[in-house]
């Protein structure tokens, strides 16, 4: 394959990187806690931790999971908001020598139900805010083994006491659980003073992390992430964004913002992983949805890196109070998990007088697949080149690779590709080729350069604000209602979210409202998947075997807002 990219590649910047320089990323991560030992590592509502805590509590956490009995592989869910128990979790999963599985803190009982089967995860450290979620299931799956953490137990005595309070009794977040066999996460802290972790026999090939994600059949499947992977996204990561981090001034102790959810693959990677693999301090917004009080906890830092996705930074970027932040350390701003708008770089360059770096990467791909060069100070309306040892390319129906300039799907191989779909060999077929490339199921041209511009999506999947909603799952959930006969589910656009869901639906019930719909859409799905639209017809387009044809609805949409166009631009 002719690497075209490497020619556009910035000085400095590798075409390739060596997984070898780590056993595991136990190895990684426990070089980190020495080298960096006094540094912060994590901070959360002005209570940091340094890397010798961080060392000493995940010894702790792990050493109690290793005291239950559980094999070396055994998975673990994790199911927390950004809180300083989800770094020390995730170090200590895996120095125990298991798997970590990330779960959304906001499924629903249903969404949580089947990955806890499908992972056969054995144990659960959780947020007491989502323990009521865990009681209605927990009889149906594997897991025996089960800490609670609260919001306010890491922040000190008097702190976390006012905090707990708030949340418990004041603001009512924390429904009534009951889960008798489960311990306090300082409970288990304190249990395990006396215990010592047992050092594992970790390999690249042994698994890290499933990180779940949906498909095509609509069921959500976990992407098998080896510790190699991780290693291979995090040094990958490091070296690609280095000519960003070495303009001036020079830092020597990197601060990265932290806003994006931990469980998803971009934050693990882009804060986590990355962060402790540099000793950076890893700054952790539990609620970025609270943008005010997200731009007070901005204030108080001098931050050199800000990963988001684009509705995040439209967020921030149009509230009266973003003018204000100190903006002299910030050095590189991370675009990703959906498309990166133009108007929406354009106004955060001129706020803060950094581009927005916009990538491209999935959960397959641990995430990173390719990125715009760090050193970027314009927008490219690309998704960039593929960074170093990975290799892309554009294929069409067959599997040919089409030549430059011309669409297909785009495919990638590399280091960092996962192994393949947990415990489903026949989803894993659908999408790796022989030779090892995964394809994306996202359309795609690449240009001389070697920068490559997404099209289109072959797959029907819908991107609400970074994350992947599949209509085959919307649809089987919604189809189970009583009084629904038909139901269709596409994305729209949306000026907030990028994408919306929007159903439509052919009643059995005649009187079957949006209201009753939307509530039932409540109880079953997690916030991101609700629709936001919900349109009643008397039948849906299909083909002549009876499939319903999303694509002649995507088609109505799309010129609906074509002929919005034409009628504005007649009047004007």
């Amino acid at each position: 394959m002719d690497k075209t990219w490497l020619t556009s590649y910035p000085p400095g910047v590798p075409a390739e990187i060596d997984t070898h320089q780590y056993r595991s990323l136990v190895h990684l991560l426990e070089e980190s806690f020495q080298k960096y030992a006094q540094r912060k590592a994590y901070v959360c509502m002005d209570k940091s931790i340094t890397y010798a805590e961080l060392d000493a509590y995940s010894k702790r956490i792990g050493a109690w999971l290793q005291s239950r009995g559980m094999k070396k592989g055994a998975r673990v869910a994790l199911m927390m908001p950004n809180v300083l128990q989800y770094p020390i979790a995730i170090a200590a999963v895996l120095r125990a020598g298991y798997t970590v599985v990330n779960v959304n803190p906001l499924y629903t009982p249903r969404e949580l139900e089947h990955q806890l089967v499908d992972s056969g995860a054995e144990a659960i450290i959780i947020l007491e805010n989502f323990a009521a979620t865990l009681e209605g299931v927990l009889g149906r799956t594997a897991v025996k083994h089960i800490i609670v953490a609260s919001m306010g137990e890491l922040l000190g005595v008097a702190k976390g006491l006012i905090v707990n309070f708030v949340v418990r009794s004041v603001k009512k977040l924390v429904p009534a659980y009951s889960l008798p066999n489960a311990v306090r996460f300082k409970e288990a802290l304190s249990h395990a003073g006396s215990m010592k972790l047992v050092p594992v026999d970790l390999h690249h090939e042994d698994v890290a992390f499933l990180q779940y994600t949906g498909g095509t059949t609509g069921v959500s499947k976990g992407a098998t992430l080896t510790h190699r992977n991780v290693i291979a996204n995090v040094l990958q990561t490091e070296v690609w964004l280095q000519p960003g981090m070495a303009k001036a001034p020079q830092v020597e102790e990197v601060s990265i913002v932290c806003a994006l959810p931990l469980y998803h693959i971009f934050a693990l990677t882009a804060c986590a992983m990355l962060g402790m693999r540099i000793g950076a301090l890893n700054i952790l917004i539990p609620n970025p949805r609270d943008i005010g009080g997200f731009i007070r906890e901005l204030a108080k830092y001098k931050f050199n890196m800000l990963p988001a996705v684009n509705t995040l930074y439209n967020a921030l970027v149009n509230h009266p109070d973003f003018q204000h932040l100190d903006f002299s350390g910030l050095k590189i701003a991370n675009g990703g998990g959906m498309a990166v708008q133009q108007a929406v770089n354009d106004k955060w360059l001129k706020a803060t007088g950094v581009a927005i770096i916009e990538g491209y990467g999935l959960s397959e791909t641990a995430p990173v697949a390719t990125c715009n060069r760090a050193d970027s100070t314009a927008f490219s309306g690309t998704i960039g080149l593929p960074i170093p040892s990975t290799e892309v390319r554009i294929l069409d129906d067959e599997g040919n690779e089409v030549a430059l300039g011309q669409p297909g799907e785009i495919a990638i191989r590399g280091p960092q590709v996962m192994t393949g779909y947990w415990n489903r060999p026949d989803e894993t077929a659908k999408v790796m080729t022989p030779d090892g490339f995964f394809k994306s199921g996202d359309v795609g041209v690449m240009d001389e350069r070697g920068y490559v511009k997404i099209v289109d999506r072959k797959k029907d999947m819908i991107l609400v604000s970074g994350f992947n909603v599949y209509p085959n799952e919307l649809e089987a959930v919604v189809s189970a209602h009583p009084g629904v006969l038909e139901v269709a589910c596409i994305g729209v656009p949306d000026a907030h979210s990028g994408e919306a869901v929007k159903l439509y639906v052919v009643r059995k019930d005649p009187a079957l409202t949006a209201d009753t719909l939307m509530a039932y859409c409540r109880e079953n799905l997690t916030g991101y998947k609700r629709p936001k639209h919900i349109e009643f017809r008397d039948e849906l387009p299909k083909t002549n075997v009876g499939k319903i044809l999303r694509r002649v609805l995507r088609d109505e949409v799309t010129d609906t807002a074509a002929d919005k166009a034409d009628s504005k631009a007649t009047a004007a």
